[in-house]
């Protein structure tokens, strides 16, 4: 992780300053912990996001809704179909004051939930020990009585993407996020079905048929007659001829081989090689493995 920030700071010509747990300290606790990082003589507040979510963050308008209503904590709601699974956040509709938290409900009190993007005053850390604290259980409630917490409804797509088959869901959304405002940046060609991302780097044989749905990073070689769909392809992948893979994420650095099948949400971790003529049926393959025999049931390899 340390690597790739590194990589980011030189991209974007940024300073990125890590804080890091040597035990967990829950959602809270590690603003403690970086609480010297996160203060500055400006008083001005800072954002928090959890890391295992997309969305099309619109950080600009929560600023301005921050600075509007005055308070001391700002939260992202993202509107569910089921918001039984989740902790629903009970809100005054026309003003956003969070009144409460009603965690997975029984019965309907809102269909808005936590989208894990904040925006915090400087007084927020006031309130939270350096000790394994949770943000929504411990602080926001406490905020809230004080009618001092207010909640902005997300604009756009939102997904947890923290489960594989939720990050297929969430590489969907997105896509069709970059359908509608920024179209340039998706592939294009007669082997291109639906919405797919491919890195400039990377190299594509004939008679392949990529997509719906799919993503591919940098220096991959897709070699000929090859089918791709709802997938992730990462940094350095191979994928030899005539494979079929489609609902699978394959990690950095990994090869398929010829006429393998692989489906049914395959993870492939970084460094795994499948053999040729192999089929995969929901295998999660940790690092560094060769296949070399079926999967024919959705299993651990490890």
């Amino acid at each position: 992780m340390l690597n790739f920030l590194k990589d980011f700071e030189a991209k974007l010509g940024i300073k990125i300053t890590c804080s890091q747990e040597t035990k967990p300290l829950g959602t809270a606790g590690p603003l403690a912990l970086a609480r010297d990082k996160l203060i500055d003589d400006s008083g001005e507040p800072f954002f928090v996001l959890n890391s295992d979510v997309i969305s099309e963050y619109p950080l600009k308008e929560m600023i301005a809704f921050h600075k509007h209503h005055g308070g001391e904590a700002s939260i992202m709601v993202a509107k569910v179909d089921e918001p039984s699974k989740y902790g629903v956040v009970v809100m005054e509709e026309s003003t956003g004051e969070v009144e409460k938290f009603v965690e997975k409900p029984k019965l309907f009190v809102g269909n808005k939930i936590n989208a894990g993007i904040y925006l915090l005053n400087p007084s927020v850390l006031d309130r939270i020990e350096l000790r394994p604290t949770s943000i929504e259980k411990e602080v926001f409630p406490k905020i809230a009585s004080e009618k001092k917490l207010y909640a902005m409804v997300l604009p756009g797509f939102w997904m947890d993407v923290g489960q594989p088959r939720d990050y297929i869901t969430g590489l969907r959304l997105y896509l069709d996020s970059l359908r509608k405002k920024s179209p340039s940046k998706l592939a294009t060609g007669s082997h291109i079905v639906g919405n797919v991302i491919v890195d400039e780097t990377t190299k594509i044989g004939e008679g392949c048929l990529i997509g719906p749905d799919v993503a591919i990073g940098p220096g991959c070689v897709v070699e000929s007659g090859v089918r791709l769909s709802c997938c992730t392809v990462m940094q350095g992948v191979r994928i030899k001829k005539h494979a079929c893979i489609s609902s699978t994420i394959i990690g950095w650095h990994s090869t398929v081989g010829q006429w393998a099948r692989v489906e049914n949400m395959t993870i492939l971790g970084e460094d795994v090689h499948v053999c040729d003529e192999i089929y995969s049926n929901g295998g999660v393959v940790l690092p560094h493995k060769e296949i070399k025999s079926r999967i024919w049931k959705p299993e651990i390899v490890m």
